[in-house]
């Protein structure tokens, strides 16, 4: 009766023009900032935090989700100079992210096709 939407846990609203990532400069640590994710969960949130802590650029990142009702995480990263920034950083871990996945899906295909030719004989082609 008083649940929200399920929709509403990971559709944007675009009525309300929600955007998926803000960004917000960190005030107090220099090279440091705030994105806010809004809609996503755990599994996305941590394969960013772990590609960009391969950056040897970053000196922390890590993500907080302030409550289980809230449909946001909050990503904190903080380079290691004043010459790259956070937006940098994220915007290169997504591009290294997509081609890491790009590679697995072909290795994937890959790998099928192979299996495939060799089991022709046990599938009936």
């Amino acid at each position: 009766m008083n649940a929200p939407e399920r929709a509403s846990s990971f559709l944007l609203d675009e009525d309300s023009g929600e955007r998926k990532i803000v960004y917000t400069t960190d005030t107090k640590v220099t090279n440091a900032g705030t994105f806010r994710l809004n809609k996503e969960d755990h599994t996305v949130l941590n394969l960013l935090r772990m590609q960009l802590l391969r950056d040897p650029g970053v000196r922390f990142a890590g993500y907080i989700h302030p409550h289980p009702l809230i449909n946001y995480m909050e990503l904190k990263v903080q380079t290691n100079s004043s010459h790259t920034s956070p937006t940098e950083v994220l915007s290169n871990a997504i591009e290294d992210l997509g081609s890491e996945t790009d590679h697995l899906l072909k290795e994937v295909q890959n790998a099928m096709e192979n299996w495939r030719k060799e089991n022709q004989d046990v599938l009936g082609n």
